[in-house]
C-alpha cells in the first residue's frame, strides 16, 4: 500500500508532475519575457493537459498498436525514477543495491518510446524526427555515462543512490572538485538533449517537420508525452543535485539548486539556435566526450 501511494502521490506521479508543470511554466513565463511577450498564467500548463486529456484520441492509418502504448510505457518509467529519487533522498537507507543502475535504465525508456511510437505511426515526418532522436541518443548517452562514471569512481565504487549521498554529506559534494566540475558540466549538456530543448530539438523542430516525433498524436496520448516530459524536467535536475551536489539537501537547499539548474536550462534554450543533427553528434562525441574522459582520469587520480 506505501509503495503504491508513494508512486501515485509523494514522491512520486502527483508531486512529480505538478513540480514539473510549474517548472515548465517558469520556462515559458521567462522565455516570454525576453520575447517582450506577457506569457502565460501560471496554471496554463495545467489546463493544457486537462483539455487534451478531454479531446478524441485519433489513430493514424496503418499506425500499430505500439503507437498507443508507446507514451504510457515512457510515463510510467520516469513516475518509477521519480519515486527511487525522491525516496532515496528523504531515507538513503531505504534503497536497493544498484538503484542508480536502474534509474539509468529507466531514463532511456521515454526516449524509446518517442521513437517507437514515431515509427509505428507510419508518418514519414515522424520517422525523420524519430531517426533524429536516435542519433542524438547514440550521441548524448556516452558522455553521460561517463559523467556517472565519474561520480562512481569519486564514491568509492557505489552504485546505490544513497551511499552517494552519504558520502557527500561525509567528504563534500562531487562539485567541489575538478573532475566532479567538469563531469557535471557533461551532464547539465546531456541532461538538455534528454529534455529535448533547443539547441538540441531536432527531433520536433515545429519549423521544419511540423512536431516530427509527435505530428500523429492528440488527445490523451499527447497529454502523456507532455506529462512525461514536465516529470523529466523535474527529475534530471533532482537527479544531477543528487549525484553531484549534494552537501546540503535541506528543503530550502534542495530548492534553490534546483530553481539554479533551472536557470541554466532556461538560458542554454533562450540564447542558442537549433543544431542540425551532425552538429550535435559531433559536439557530443567531440569536445562533450573528450571533457568526460578527462573528468573520468582526474577522477581516479583523486582530483
Amino acid at each position: 500500500m506505501r509503495i503504491l501511494l508513494d508512486c501515485l502521490i509523494f514522491p512520486g506521479f502527483l508531486f512529480s508532475a505538478c513540480i514539473g508543470l510549474i517548472a515548465g511554466w517558469v520556462d515559458r513565463k521567462v522565455t516570454a519575457r525576453l520575447q517582450w511577450r506577457v506569457g502565460p498564467p501560471w496554471y496554463q500548463n495545467f489546463i493544457d493537459i486537462i483539455k487534451l486529456s478531454g479531446k478524441e484520441i485519433i489513430f493514424p492509418q496503418g499506425a500499430k498498436l505500439t503507437f498507443l502504448l508507446s507514451p504510457y510505457l515512457g510515463f510510467l518509467s520516469v513516475v518509477l525514477v521519480a519515486t527511487i529519487l525522491g525516496n532515496s533522498i528523504i531515507n538513503p537507507q531505504e534503497g536497493f543495491i544498484g538503484d542508480m543502475v536502474v534509474v539509468l535504465y529507466l531514463l532511456i525508456i521515454p526516449v524509446i518510446a518517442i521513437i517507437v511510437g514515431a515509427f509505428s505511426s507510419g508518418n514519414p515526418l515522424a520517422s525523420m524526427g524519430a531517426s533524429r532522436e536516435m542519433k542524438l541518443v547514440l550521441g548524448y548517452e556516452l558522455p553521460f555515462i561517463l559523467s556517472i562514471i565519474v561520480v562512481i569512481v569519486k564514491s568509492k565504487g557505489a552504485i546505490q543512490i544513497g551511499q552517494i549521498l552519504n558520502h557527500q554529506l561525509n567528504s563534500g559534494s562531487n562539485l567541489v572538485s575538478w573532475s566532479g566540475a567538469l563531469a557535471f558540466i557533461v551532464a547539465i549538456f546531456c541532461m538538455h538533449a534528454k529534455l529535448g530543448f533547443v539547441p538540441f530539438d531536432m527531433s520536433e523542430a515545429e519549423q521544419e517537420i511540423m512536431a516530427g516525433v509527435l505530428i500523429e498524436y492528440s488527445g490523451p496520448t499527447l497529454a502523456i508525452f507532455k506529462l512525461t516530459k514536465a516529470i523529466l524536467l523535474y527529475v534530471l535536475p533532482l537527479l544531477l543535485i543528487t549525484l553531484f551536489w549534494a552537501k546540503e539537501l535541506s528543503i530550502l537547499a534542495l530548492i534553490g539548486k534546483y530553481i539554479a539548474i533551472l536557470v541554466i536550462i532556461i538560458l542554454i534554450k533562450n540564447t542558442n539556435p537549433r543544431l542540425r543533427i551532425d552538429q550535435a553528434i559531433r559536439f557530443f562525441w567531440g569536445p562533450l566526450t573528450i571533457l568526460a574522459v578527462i573528468a573520468v582520469i582526474l577522477a581516479t587520480i583523486g582530483y
